[in-house]
């Protein structure tokens, strides 16, 4: 993938992050694609009870379920610590009709109806921002 098409698809998953209203596996197994994370899809076919949903990724010598990084916040802040250790981060509650949530990170910004998807739109803006260039975990 040229840095130009991986910028295009970062930017995509960060307005996915903003316009979806609730969380999504396949938009988690996404996020952590885009991340630079070696990903396995949950099979569709012949899964069992103790398959993870979403799939598994890559950390070091071994393979985790990956997290709901698009429903919980302790996720999403744990990948942004393990992508991007040295970046800002802040998140705010808007309160409107709507409650949402917006989120700066690294001077990128990103709003979305949770504050992980906020934050997880956040993230990929502003890897987009720096050409699409992931760190590896």
């Amino acid at each position: 993938m040229t840095p130009a098409e991986r910028r295009e698809k970062l930017l995509a998953l960060a307005q996915q992050c903003e316009t979806t209203g609730r969380p999504d596996r396949n938009l988690d197994t996404e996020i952590y694609e885009a991340l630079g994370f070696t990903v396995r899809r949950k099979p569709t076919l012949l899964a069992g009870p103790r398959t993870p949903p979403g799939g598994i990724y890559q950390q070091g010598a071994l393979w985790k379920a990956i997290g709901k990084i698009s429903a919980e916040i302790d996720v999403a802040v744990s990948v942004l610590r393990q992508k991007a250790p040295d970046w800002n981060w802040s998140l705010h509650s808007i309160v409107a009709e709507e409650q949402s949530f917006e989120a700066l990170v690294a001077g990128s910004s990103g709003q979305g109806a949770l504050a992980s998807l906020a934050l997880c739109a956040a993230l990929l803006k502003a890897f987009a921002a720096r050409g699409g260039k992931i760190t590896e975990s």
